[in-house]
């Protein structure tokens, strides 16, 4: 499947859609942008896979071992979404 360019609010509704399959009574109201969600809603390390694997199949963008660590806050993950899907589109940066 091609790689459309998200935009913010396109990756934050995917990251929270995909948090919510996972722990289906995620109360955002308890998740700043910038707090490490894994903890807030005590994903395990499972948890943290599925949520990495649903991100994928539904952004289409891949995402690498080595790009956990950008995937630990919502804001994070939003970022990253946004940054990986331009990059894989072929529209830069």
């Amino acid at each position: 499947m091609p790689v459309k360019p998200l935009t913010d609010a396109e990756a934050m509704t995917v990251v929270k859609e995909s948090i919510t399959r996972i722990v289906p009574d995620a109360d955002f109201t308890l998740v700043q942008p910038d707090d490490r969600f894994r903890d807030v809603l005590e994903f395990d390390s499972l948890d943290f896979l599925s949520f990495v694997e649903l991100l994928s199949e539904r952004t289409g963008v891949r995402i690498d071992e080595e790009d956990y660590p950008e995937l630990a806050t919502l804001s994070d993950a939003t970022r990253f979404l946004v940054g990986r899907s331009r990059e894989a589109a072929g529209s830069g940066p």
